[in-house]
């Protein structure tokens, strides 16, 4: 858990090398927005796209002309066919590459609440599946996110209901889906369920609007948890817990009050110490939460001793040096 705020300075990470290039950028309409930036397979090269969304029910993409050094804007129905006759103004947009595979899992939400997921295939540019529903108010976030399969079958199982080529995907992608007039919600396992499982996060309708959601690992279990920052001025912290009689369901961990609405957060590693704090931008200010140093210290200890006796078990004939885990122990 996150224990307070501090005031912080990069002095203590390698300079890195940066290169600076005069890359001109064409004049854009005032009410575009930034969606996105995302990497591309383009052919052999791997090129960043900006995707820009405004008032006209359109996705602008904006793709660089190395030859005359300016970003141009291009058709955005060449490389992303998923976005294209979009039925209201885009308010969030979320694209996941699905790892050692030639597809993308994308995700959008719009003004008027309604959310599509799409499964592309991106060296054929072919959208394979898509789902879509329609929600009651203008949705604030859409957020893709891995989880392991429970299972181990997931991808198996989806393939026979329509797949083009067999795959198996190791992994659960859920798509969390934020509201500014009701309930925040996880629809889970999408390339298996579509929109039709979903979870709801209780008490997220209850601060006023959620502006801003990220999910991260707070408690170092090795499973994500989701942070919901609102207008309300709370920080929510869900955690996804199963049981015999919960089934599997999102549970309200710990809330934060802070003095102003939270607009924005990520969950990034500013210190450079290998722990990642929790940057949230709020109507007066920057608040930087970081992680207790010392239970850090006390879990990493515990995880240590757990990975030693569980070397102990699997090869009984090498020595490992108690003397050695039990002084680490106590320090």
């Amino acid at each position: 858990m996150f224990v307070g705020f501090f005031v912080f300075f990069l002095k203590s990470c390698a300079p890195k090398p940066w290169v600076h290039t005069a890359v001109r950028w064409p004049e854009t309409p005032s009410h575009y927005k930034c969606l996105l930036s995302h990497r591309i397979q383009d052919g052999d090269n791997q090129e960043t796209v900006f995707l820009l969304g405004g008032n006209d029910q359109c996705i602008h993409l904006y793709k660089e002309n190395e030859g005359l050094h300016q970003f141009e804007e291009q058709s955005v129905e060449n490389l992303f066919p998923e976005l294209k006759d979009l039925p209201s103004n885009v308010t969030w947009l979320s694209v996941y590459n699905i790892p050692d595979t030639q597809r993308r899992v994308t995700a959008y939400g719009c003004q008027s609440g309604y959310i599509c997921v799409a499964h592309v295939d991106q060296g054929q540019r072919v959208v394979l599946q898509s789902w879509s529903l329609q929600q009651d108010g203008p949705l604030s976030k859409v957020l893709i996110f891995s989880m392991p399969s429970a299972h181990g079958q997931g991808g198996e199982e989806c393939l026979e209901e329509g797949f083009p080529e067999r795959q198996n995907f190791k992994d659960e992608y859920n798509i969390l889906v934020t509201s500014t007039i009701e309930l925040s919600v996880v629809y889970r396992n999408v390339l298996h369920n579509g929109l039709q499982d979903q979870l709801l996060l209780p008490d997220s309708d209850k601060f006023d609007s959620v502006l801003c959601a990220v999910t991260a690992d707070v408690d170092f279990d090795g499973e994500l948890e989701i942070l919901l920052g609102t207008y309300g001025q709370e920080l929510l912290c869900y955690k996804y817990v199963e049981g015999p009689d919960l089934g599997g369901q999102f549970q309200l961990l710990w809330q934060r009050s802070f003095p102003s609405p939270l607009l924005c957060m990520a969950h990034v590693d500013l210190t450079c110490d290998g722990l990642g704090e929790l940057a949230i931008i709020c109507l007066k200010g920057l608040h930087i939460l970081q992680h207790s140093l010392t239970q850090t210290a006390q879990c990493f200890l515990q995880r240590l001793q757990h990975k030693i006796n569980t070397s102990k078990r699997l090869w009984p004939s090498e020595e490992v040096d108690a003397e050695w885990a039990q002084e680490v122990a106590h320090e």
